[in-house]
């Protein structure tokens, strides 16, 4: 379990591929700090850290991963954001996210104002009910909140902060970026759709 308050960016130095999965070498700031079989956050993605040397850990992405989330179109070199799971005594800054991602969106367009940023999302429509104004979404693993919402497609703001300390910066019109809906909307959706079906 996350919050979606990053904590530091990594960039990926090695990628293997092992039959339909890829393994992952990734350099951060606190690579080290890691332990073995620990859940980390990887652009919104919960990863097993495998192994840990000289300031670097590796992750493996199984099949199913690689085809829901971006992985597949990480680079050696490619930035990503990092988060270490919630810990019980923690304030939950952000909201809660589980490190499932449920879909690939497009970014479609960047605006930069005057002290902040406005990115705006294309996913596919199916998912529309998750998507509401005001509220809670995970983008490449932050915690966020929507605002413009149309049928297919979304906003949101970044401050100095999360652009700084973020892969936000690196983002441009026509990268795919992983999204999570909020839970809470997930379980009443679920609920709803029981409900009718009865």
């Amino acid at each position: 379990m996350f919050t979606g308050i990053i904590e530091t960016t990594g960039t990926v130095q090695n990628i293997i591929a092992i039959g339909t999965n890829k393994t992952f070498w990734i350099q951060s700031s606190i690579s080290n700090q890691f332990t073995i079989d620990q859940s980390v956050s990887h652009n919104g993605v919960c990863l097993t850290v495998e192994e840990i040397q000289d300031g670097l850990h590796r992750v493996t992405a199984i099949e199913e991963t690689l085809v829901k989330t971006n992985l597949n179109s990480w680079k050696t070199g490619s930035v990503i954001n990092i988060e270490r799971c919630l810990q019980m005594h923690g304030r939950l800054d952000g909201h809660i996210v589980q490190g499932h991602v449920d879909a690939v969106a497009a970014c479609i367009e960047t605006v930069t104002k005057d002290g902040s940023w406005e990115y705006t999302f294309q996913f596919d429509k199916k998912f529309a009910a998750f998507i509401i104004e005001k509220g809670s979404i995970a983008v490449n693993g932050i915690s966020l909140t929507i605002f413009n919402v149309k049928e297919d497609s979304f906003t949101v703001a970044i401050i100095p902060y999360t652009y700084q300390h973020t892969n936000m910066h690196y983002l441009h019109a026509g990268d795919n970026i992983n999204i999570e809906f909020d839970m809470v909307g997930k379980y009443v959706n679920r609920f709803m759709e029981l409900k009718q079906a009865n």
